[in-house]
């Protein structure tokens, strides 16, 4: 796979809300790009989120989502 098809899968886990089981995303086809859609797909296929196009973060997703997002603060400063 592509570096920027996993580029696009981090940029989708970095947009779950952590503090919170109970929040997810809902990817539209009709507004998301096409890179979106498919990231969301493949993230699905690894069993990072539960739906197709976005829902909620399992267990795995969850420890990968979060590593991404540490992963991005340290590289802010």
């Amino acid at each position: 796979m592509g570096f920027d098809k996993r580029i696009d899968e981090i940029k989708l886990l970095n947009q779950f809300n952590l503090k919170s089981k109970t929040y997810g995303i809902k990817i539209h086809e009709s507004d998301a790009s096409k890179e979106t859609i498919s990231a969301a797909a493949r993230l699905f296929d690894k069993g990072l989120i539960d739906h197709l196009d976005g829902g909620y973060l399992t267990d795995l997703g969850i420890e990968a989502a979060r590593h991404a997002q540490i992963l991005l603060k340290i590289l802010e400063d």
